[in-house]
């Protein structure tokens, strides 16, 4: 039997990644709790020894000149008897079979030990999603949307769910389908495993999907400096290239357009204009405004750009209500009022 539970603690450690020495401490708690149940006394030492498949429980007992408790205390003369090493204020201590356990005794242990491992199985869950927060991962939906639009997927870490207002607008699900989620927070609560939020919709997605894809931006040649998402619709990037040799929008769309190709088919053909940053505001403002052609920017102290544009180009600037200029304002961290001549 104790072959077979080192065997058990070793098989946790392999394939769920709990560590052995985690659950020794967790069983150590349950057979001490066992003990103080069966037995009555709060002495108590266990000794776990992996490398002999070894369990062994010691009841303990005081040695004292005159014993008030006799669970807890034994007296020198006596003490002397089992060993003529003992000196008062010594301890005593005797072997305790575990068989000799009584079954509700066991049965509090066994409910111990299963605790222990769903605590370690959660803290494991949680370290493994936090290595990942912020991070995109692929995953395979396992359930398709109920009544709530939310649908049910394993990370790979383990089952998760997607809800509706993180999915990219208009986008289906079937069973099977392998999507692409991006990790926005994790949080451990009680012992009911971790909270992941999942998301389709972050701006984060867009970022770690150009990281995956765009290998200048992987070796730090290409540094995005700035996202602004409206999920399903149309996102705005700023690119820039620290060498100049690199031209970092042409790095981002590849050639043929491969590149972007595949970032916009994992979006479901959401729209990205990828912009050139640059370290004149009027600049970055006249690029974020892509694809309307900026006549002048005039800056304000207070983050405010006043822009001017040729009328046939007003509607273009501002977008379908309102979306291009706004996304513009969040790219750039300027307010944009547009006014067309």
């Amino acid at each position: 039997m104790n072959a077979e539970f080192f065997k058990a603690l070793d098989e946790l450690e392999k394939v769920k990644g709990i560590p052995k020495d985690y659950m020794l401490e967790k069983v150590t708690a349950a057979l001490t709790s066992a003990f103080k149940k069966e037995y009555g006394s709060e002495s108590v030492r266990i000794v776990l020894d992996p490398v002999k498949k070894d369990v062994k429980v010691y009841k303990q007992r005081r040695i004292v000149e005159e014993v008030t408790d006799v669970k807890e205390e034994i007296s020198l003369e006596d003490a002397k008897a089992l060993s003529r090493r003992h000196v008062l204020g010594g301890v005593v201590e005797t072997e305790v079979k575990t068989k000799n356990f009584g079954r509700l005794s066991a049965q509090a242990a066994k409910q111990v030990i299963i605790q222990g491992i769903r605590e370690a199985e959660t803290l494991h869950m949680v370290k493994e999603y936090e290595k990942k927060s912020e991070e995109v991962v692929t995953a395979t939906v396992t359930k398709t949307a109920d009544d709530t639009g939310a649908i049910v997927i394993d990370t790979g870490t383990s089952e998760a769910v997607l809800i509706q207002k993180e999915q990219i607008p208009g986008e289906t699900f079937a069973a099977g389908d392998k999507i692409k989620v991006f990790i926005t927070s994790v949080k451990k609560v009680g012992q009911e495993g971790p909270i992941v939020t999942l998301s389709r919709t972050h701006p984060g997605l867009v970022k770690r999907l150009f990281e995956l894809e765009i290998p200048e931006i992987q070796d730090g040649t290409v540094i995005i400096k700035s996202i602004a998402r409206e999920a399903g619709s149309r996102t705005k990037i700023a690119v820039y290239s620290r060498d100049e040799n690199v031209d970092a929008v042409g790095s981002c769309i590849g050639e043929h357009g491969m590149r972007i190709g595949n970032i916009l088919a994992e979006l479901c053909g959401e729209k990205i204009d990828i912009i050139e940053y640059s370290e004149d505001p009027a600049e970055f403002i006249a690029a974020a405004l892509s694809p309307a052609e900026v006549i002048s920017v005039e800056l304000d102290g207070d983050k405010s750009a006043r822009i001017v544009v040729a009328n046939d180009q007003l509607s273009l600037a501002i977008g379908k209500e309102g979306q291009n200029a706004r996304l513009a304002a969040r790219l750039t961290g300027h307010k944009i009022d547009i006014k067309g001549i």
